[in-house]
Parts: structure tokens; sequence; C-alpha cells
């Protein structure tokens, strides 16, 4: 059987989302094969309708989104992670068998895959405990773990650290870096710019549905070009 063709490069062509009269996403930007793009900017920036209109769980209202050059794209490539997932009320183990089933991976191939993942969250010896009584880092690391398991060229995230700890972002960030260190293109929002310095290669400052600023991150730190960049870096308000 033929793989799935790649979902890169991902384009929003003049794409708007509107929300009754109002506009809350217009945005022009391609993401191609590289190093994790980080969305930063205010709550209502449109960081999360960018992520849901990306992964193909809203349409836009005008202008296009396409995959890999293709306008309709059913998500064999890509997936997402949400800041609260749900988990299943199955082991942990049995929240990933149930994604490779999902996924249509052959069953003959879910045991090795199963401890692959498993492995790369850290989270081998908690296969067999309930999803639902894992904490609450273990519970996001299970996500990630149950986004990869399709193999997606392109992985979004949700703020996936927001209620976390430290210890536990620390893990989260660990595990983005070693997956796109294998290749996967990471789409991330995040409100914390200490976390942006050290994941991504480039930064996408948003603010009321548009594109502010796009710079790599060495750039987009050490010399912002727009005045809401400069004040998002100090810290100030963007209304």
């Amino acid at each position: 059987m033929r793989a799935p063709a790649s979902d890169l490069p991902l384009t929003f062509a003049d794409a708007k989302v509107r929300a009754g009269q109002t506009t809350i996403l217009d945005v022009d930007l391609t993401f191609n094969a590289g190093p994790p793009t980080l969305l930063i900017g205010p709550n209502g920036s449109g960081k999360t309708t960018l992520l849901r209109a990306a992964m193909g769980l809203i349409p836009v209202d005008a202008g296009r989104v396409t995959w890999g050059g293709r306008d309709a794209a059913p998500p064999e490539r890509r997936a997402i992670v949400f800041q609260r997932p749900v988990m299943l009320r199955r082991s942990a183990a049995g929240n990933l068998r149930y994604a490779l089933a999902a996924a249509d991976i052959p069953r003959a191939q879910h045991a090795a895959r199963v401890a692959e993942l498993l492995a790369l969250v850290g989270l081998e010896p908690l296969a067999a405990r309930p999803a639902r009584r894992l904490s609450g880092g273990e519970q996001q690391r299970l996500a990630l773990a149950r986004a990869l398991a399709r193999n997606p060229d392109l992985l979004f995230l949700d703020e996936p650290t927001a209620s976390l700890d430290p210890a536990a972002t620390k893990q989260i960030e660990d595990i983005v870096a070693a997956v796109a260190a294998r290749g996967v293109k990471v789409v991330m929002s995040t409100h914390d710019l200490g976390q942006a310095r050290r994941l991504a290669g480039e930064i996408i400052l948003m603010h009321r549905g548009r594109i502010i600023e796009r710079a790599t991150a060495q750039d987009f730190f050490a010399a912002p070009k727009t005045k809401e960049a400069h004040r998002f870096i100090a810290g100030e308000l963007l209304v």
C-alpha cells in the first residue's frame, strides 16, 4: 500500500476565519520542514484558531489552506495535542493501542510500537496504569505519544505545558526536541518566552488574528523589528 503523501508544505493563502462578523484569523504563511515554530502572543491573538485550522478541525471562511499542495487532505500525516487532553478509560498502553488501531497500523506491529512510544515519553514503568490516574504531566506525555502513533509529518501543540510544574515542563520540552530532531515539523503555541527561546527555530508573534512578526528565534529576541515585538518581549501588554 502506498504511503500517504506528505502534508508539507502547509500553506495558508489569504486565509480568514470569522466568528459572526468578526475576523479572528487573517494570515498568509507557509510551514516547511525544519526546526520548531513557536507561536506567541496574548490570549485571543489567534494561536489556537491557527492550529485548529492547520489541523483541518475548522474550515476557513475565505482563502485556502493546503497540505502538500492538496486542498483536501485527511489527517493521516498530522496530529494535534491540546492543553488538556482527554484520556480514554484504558491503561496508558491501551490508549496507545487504540491510537494505533485508529491509524490502521497492523496489529502485529502494535506491541513493538507501543513499547517504542512509551520509551520515547518515559512512561514504560506506567504502561499498565489507568491513564486517568496519571499525573497531569504524565497524561500530557501520553497524549504526545498517542499523537505520534501515526508517524506524523506535522505535530501541532496548543500550550502543552501551560498547567505543568517546571519538572514536568522540562520533560515535555525534551520530548518536543527529540521529536523535532527526528524530522517532525512541530508548530507549538506558548505564553512562555523562556520556552520559546529554548525550543524555537523560528518565532511567529500574533495579535488580533494577524501575524505581527515572523523571524528566526535568534533574530526575534536579539533585534525585533516591530514595536509590538519590543513591547511583548519587555513584558508589556498588547491590547
